[in-house]
């Protein structure tokens, strides 16, 4: 992490277009830095930007939603037959082909949190006039993403390094914390966020602030928080400072007042299982989502583009209206089975080439697709238009890095999934209308409900936010056992065989660079 650090503490925040050959003025007159930078409103806005800059750089080859796919039992390794075997390592629980196969999440995550600090500290440096309240909000805002950082390194990598602060070069070789320390660290600026932020809802169509953080997307962080860190950990509270009972407050005031609501047909969520009837990126039922455009145009420096899209689109060509890509991550045919046949989110969320009959053939000298299982994500796969054009490259952009769907972070039904978990108990009767209403919208009627319990629940969990990064962290906080029997898998043909190691306690590796930059401060995960 020290390398890290010296990376983001002299960079250079904005460029300006003037020079000056007063080479004795000791302040810096060509660039803007964090001594000269924050003065005003404008100033601090653009700040923020750069901190919700970093969601957009997560995605893709190596991210958070990547690798937590790849661990779960929902999908194997895939892309091609000569494609490098790190994604294979992600899959089967090993680290023999790159250690540096994590380092991806571990920087964009520290760099949001570099920013956000940065942000944080000088705040009080900005002329606000009047305008406190604008203050307020930014440093919630920024609060609620710093938060988000930390937890996604928490659950990937166990015991880290919080930082509150931007470090000095004493701190470069700070040692990883008790995990409730983190945790602590993220309770609170959640807590501060949900109190600080208004009660818009940005998800309504034409909103300006659409991707903001919300007070709803900031209530409903706080149970998801509280769920992962009581059930991975056996705790009572969220590290002392949120109760089960201040979780339950804030995940039922959303459902109850937020505004968000799920949509009548889920197919509609996603672009490429709408046939034509998109709800678009700003329906209510994204409480909060990274958003993404092609305005890149093919910029490889930019990160405007959802990267993860081509990574799971069919492998080469475009077949049907799917446009192509690179075969990652094929969705193995225990997710398509896990399915009623009556629910419509199987069809939505799962491309089946032979029920959708696509002539797709694996063999290396036609699409040379590794680990062929007869199935592919739909959810996040890109398009063609009707000229069988992918859509992203007859708009003028680069196929591999200029997808423009957004990354649903947060939706309503997994609000509603997680009241349902949080009420049982305590409260029966809200806790099965919150799982009813999103097995009624599956299955389009009121005859598939099922009783309210944690096992119902996870199943559900599994089938309505399947390939949406959640489903191998819901498997860890049920433990061992459970994480093993589902991930575990046994195959005539060896590609496919998968055993979870109980030994790394659920965690992936850190990056062997940061173990040796730290001096001997961090070791290597337990099983690593």
């Amino acid at each position: 992490m020290k390398n890290y650090i010296k990376l983001f503490t002299a960079s250079t925040i904005l460029i300006l277009s003037s020079c000056s050959n007063d080479f004795l003025d000791t302040a810096p007159v060509t660039e803007k830095v964090a001594e000269n930078f924050y003065k005003t409103p404008k100033d601090a806005l653009e700040g923020l930007v750069s901190v919700y800059d970093v969601l957009q750089q997560e995605g893709g080859w190596a991210g958070f939603q990547m690798i937590s796919e790849e661990a779960s039992d929902d999908c194997f390794g895939g892309f091609g037959t000569a494609d490098g075997i790190a994604v294979l390592d992600w899959d089967r629980f090993k680290n023999n082909s790159d250690p540096e196969m994590n380092n991806v999440v571990w920087q964009s995550c520290y760099k949001g949190i570099y920013r956000a600090n940065m942000l944080l500290e000088n705040l009080d440096k900005v002329n606000w006039g009047t305008d406190t309240a604008l203050k307020t909000k930014y440093e919630a805002e920024a609060r609620f993403l710093r938060a988000h950082f930390h937890f996604e390194l928490a659950r990937v990598f166990g015991d880290i390094v919080p930082l509150d602060h931007t470090i000095s070069t004493s701190e470069f070789n700070a040692p990883r914390q008790a995990p409730e320390v983190t945790y602590a660290l993220i309770a609170n600026d959640l807590k501060f966020a949900a109190a600080n932020l208004g009660t818009d809802n940005y998800s309504q169509v034409g909103n300006p602030n659409y991707g903001r953080i919300t007070k709803w997307a900031a209530e409903a962080y706080i149970a998801k928080a509280f769920l992962f860190y009581t059930s991975y950990y056996g705790k009572a509270d969220l590290a002392g400072l949120i109760t089960k009972a201040d979780a339950v407050t804030s995940i039922n005031d959303v459902v109850n007042n937020s505004g968000h609501a799920l949509i009548a047909d889920y197919s509609r969520l996603w672009l490429a299982a709408s046939l034509g009837n998109y709800a678009g990126e700003g329906n209510t039922e994204m409480v909060w989502a990274i958003r993404y455009n092609g305005s890149g145009k093919g910029d490889w420096n930019l990160h405007e583009g959802n990267r993860l899209s081509v990574l799971i689109a069919p492998r080469g060509g475009n077949i049907g209206r799917y446009a192509y890509g690179w075969g990652g991550l094929p969705v193995t045919p225990s997710l398509y089975g896990a399915f009623d046949a009556a629910d419509t989110r199987r069809g939505a969320t799962i491309i089946d080439f032979d029920g959708e009959g696509l002539d797709f053939d694996p063999a290396p000298n036609k699409r040379d697709q590794r680990q062929f299982t007869g199935y592919a994500w739909k959810k996040y796969c890109p398009v063609t238009n009707e000229a069988g054009v992918a859509d992203v490259t007859a708009n003028g952009g680069n196929f591999q890095i200029d997808n423009v769907e957004d990354y649903a972070v947060i939706r309503f039904a997994d609000v509603l999934l997680m009241a349902a978990e949080l009420n049982l108990g305590t409260n029966a009767g809200f806790a099965k209308t919150c799982l009813d209403r999103v097995r009624d919208r599956a299955f389009k009627n009121t005859t598939h409900r099922v009783e309210a319990t944690l096992p119902n629940i996870m199943k559900e969990r599994q089938l309505e936010l399947a390939l949406e990064g959640q489903r191998y962290f819901d498997l860890i906080r049920q433990g061992t056992a459970v994480t093993k029997a589902a991930i575990d898998n046994v195959s005539s043909d060896t590609q496919f065989n998968v055993t979870y190691r109980p030994e790394t306690l659920g965690f992936f590796a850190l990056p062997q660079s940061q173990i040796v930059l730290s001096n001997g401060a961090i070791s290597q995960n337990a099983g690593w």
